[in-house]
This record gives structure tokens, C-alpha cells and sequence, in this order.
């Protein structure tokens, strides 16, 4: 077994378990935005409140994202691109996957050093960082995305992250054996982009969500959460 051969399975293993599992946490996670600040901000403040958190964010997030990131680019230097000569569908969906995981290099170092560090402060963006103040966390992020730029930036992020990770948990099931069969593996690749596709659509509408409440949905989606609050309860008649 070369030495190779680990590396790029663990690559993959890594793109799934944990950083997708993160992913698919942390939009989660951004999808309470649409019921307000204080819901969002309390969701944030759950996070910071995990025992180990910073061993977590350590040895499953930060460490595998390196590994991935780095060995990735890697993988991207030797590539191939032959989409002109050889205009199949697979050679397309192998050239996006690279084209997006270099952008999401850029894209997930800069989200990182800025709200979890807060390091672009002196750039025009919010100087607070999300991490230690999760009772700022929405107006954080919500005066970020005043910015069209950025918003756009962001959901160019999101969009990437998702067809990444959807082409990639495909890439995953036929390489390591799960999915065998040309109709078992069609079948795959159409339940994983719908996968990418669902994660976009969160993903884009809790971006919004920083701008205007519900994001890009109806308002009445978001208007339960808030009756329920008011709601008290009746006290038995008194005769």
C-alpha cells in the first residue's frame, strides 16, 4: 500500500468525516438566523458553551481542514484539465471540483481569521470577532453583510462548500467501494446533488437572513416561532 494511496484516502476521509459533518452543523446552525437575532445569538452561544470546545475546534476542525486543504491544492497542482479535448460530463465535474476547492482555500481561510479571530477589522468590516461574544454574533454578522461584496462573496462561498462537498461524498461512495453499478452510482451522483443543492439553498438563505428576516423566504415561515412566545398560558377561572 503506497504512501500515496493513504494520503489521498485519507483526504477524502477527512473532506467527509469531519469537515462535512461540520458543514452540514454549522448551516444548521446559521439557518436559526432566520428567526432573529436573539434566536441565532443563543444557538451561538450553545456552541461556545461546549465542554473541550477548543480541543474540538483543534483536532476536528482546524488540523483536518489543513490537512485537506493543503493536500488538496496538491492534488489540484497535478491535475489535468482536459474538458477542451475531452467534453464529458465527468470532466467537468472533475475540473469544478478543483476549481471550487481552491476557492474555498481562500474562502474558508479569510471566514476563519475573520470571525473567529477578527482579524480584518482595519479593512472596513466589523472589528469585533463572533468567537467570545455571542451575544454580538448576529449584529456581527449582519453588519458584514451590509456590504454587497461580501454578501455576495459569502454565498460564492456557500454555493462552493456545497457542490464541494455534494460531488465529494459521491467521489467518497464510489472510490471506497460503497456504490458499485453504472445505474447505483447515476442514482448517487443525483442524490448527491441534491444534497449540494438543499445545503445551497440553506446556506444562501441564512445569508440572507443577516439582511432582512426570513432571508429569501416568506416571513410568515418566520412568524410561529414568534406567536409561540407570546403565548401564555391561561390560568383555571376562578368561580
Amino acid at each position: 500500500m503506497s504512501k500515496t494511496f493513504i494520503l489521498r484516502k485519507l483526504h477524502q476521509l477527512t473532506g467527509i468525516v469531519p469537515l462535512g459533518v461540520f458543514f452540514f452543523f454549522h448551516m444548521f446552525t446559521n439557518a436559526k438566523a432566520m428567526y432573529g437575532e436573539k434566536v441565532f445569538n443563543e444557538a451561538v452561544a450553545d456552541i461556545h458553551h461546549l465542554p473541550f470546545l477548543l480541543l474540538i475546534e483543534i483536532f476536528g476542525i482546524f488540523l483536518p481542514l489543513l490537512f485537506h486543504s493543503v493536500y488538496g491544492i496538491f492534488i489540484s497542482s497535478e491535475a489535468k484539465v482536459n474538458v477542451r479535448s475531452y467534453g464529458y460530463l465527468s470532466n467537468w465535474l472533475y475540473l469544478f471540483q478543483r476549481v471550487t476547492g481552491i476557492f474555498l482555500f481562500v474562502f474558508i481561510l479569510f471566514h476563519i481569521l475573520h470571525f473567529r479571530f477578527g482579524l480584518f477589522g482595519d479593512f472596513g468590516l466589523t472589528a469585533t470577532k463572533v468567537s467570545g461574544n455571542a451575544d454580538k454574533a448576529f449584529a456581527i454578522i449582519a453588519g458584514d453583510f451590509q456590504s454587497a461584496g461580501i454578501l455576495i462573496f459569502y454565498v460564492l462561498g456557500v454555493a462552493a462548500t456545497a457542490w464541494h462537498l455534494g460531488y465529494g461524498i459521491f467521489l467518497f461512495a464510489v472510490d471506497w467501494g460503497i456504490v458499485i453499478g453504472e445505474k447505483a452510482q447515476k442514482a448517487t451522483l443525483y442524490a448527491c446533488a441534491a444534497i449540494g443543492l438543499i445545503l445551497f439553498a440553506v446556506g444562501t438563505n441564512a445569508a440572507f437572513s443577516f439582511v432582512r428576516p426570513c432571508g429569501l423566504m416568506p416571513e410568515v415561515l418566520c412568524d410561529a416561532p414568534k406567536e409561540a412566545e407570546l403565548i401564555q398560558p391561561v390560568a383555571p377561572r376562578k368561580f
